[in-house]
């Protein structure tokens, strides 16, 4: 649990109207599940969620402080506008501490630039993973390094950073592939360029 506290209002209206409103003056709409609870409607201010945000990102877990009561939660979902980049609404979920729960962490590859095979051309096959924890074990990051991949040994699930972690469950065969390495095809162009220098050497052969 990181120990970051965002302040939250109580939002009273709900409605388009009243949402479109709010977002003018940089506040968001946003909602907190709870399980066996009712959902609560809040309003987060713009800055101050990019703040947070920038410390914890998707995955940790961290505070809500909604009318002096902290809540401990998690970011279900962040929507977007269709036609920007501008936040639309958030979804948070409350956490019971001792209670596991489930969620899905993008994946973040280290050395992708700096793989010693080369030439070659590395393809990723799995974005995110789904796992299952208590709270407190919630991992900010889940990393996967490809700096010693080759052609014949890709990079799995149990090459997670938190593959041998007892206390996180991966909701994925271990042995199921993440990324490969292939190497560089040759392409047309080149394949020509070959012929027709094999049939300039032929011609020169005849002519001499």
């Amino acid at each position: 649990m990181i120990n970051v506290e965002m302040k939250t209002l109580k939002r009273e209206e709900t409605g388009k109207n009243i949402a479109k409103k709010m977002r003018k003056d940089n506040y968001i709409p946003g909602v907190i599940y709870s399980k066996g609870q009712e959902t609560q409607h809040i309003l987060v201010s713009l800055s101050e969620f990019q703040k947070v945000y920038k410390a914890v990102g998707i995955s940790s877990t961290f505070y809500l402080n909604l009318e002096n009561s902290k809540i401990p939660v998690i970011i279900k979902e962040i929507q977007k506008e269709p036609l920007g980049n501008g936040i639309y609404h958030i979804d948070f979920q409350k956490l019971n501490m001792d209670e596991k729960v489930k969620m899905t962490i993008p994946i973040t590859i280290l050395n992708r630039g700096n793989i010693r095979v080369q030439p070659s051309t590395l393809m990723q096959h799995l974005d995110s993973i789904e796992i299952e924890c208590l709270p407190k074990d919630i991992p900010n990051i889940i990393e996967l390094d490809v700096v010693d991949i080759d052609f014949n040994t890709p990079k799995m699930v149990k090459d997670l950073n938190i593959a041998n972690n007892p206390n996180i469950t991966i909701a994925r065969d271990l042995d199921e592939v993440i990324c490969t390495l292939i190497a560089p095809t040759t392409t047309n162009d080149e394949d020509e360029e070959e012929v027709e220098d094999e049939e300039t050497k032929e011609i020169e052969l005849e002519e001499e």
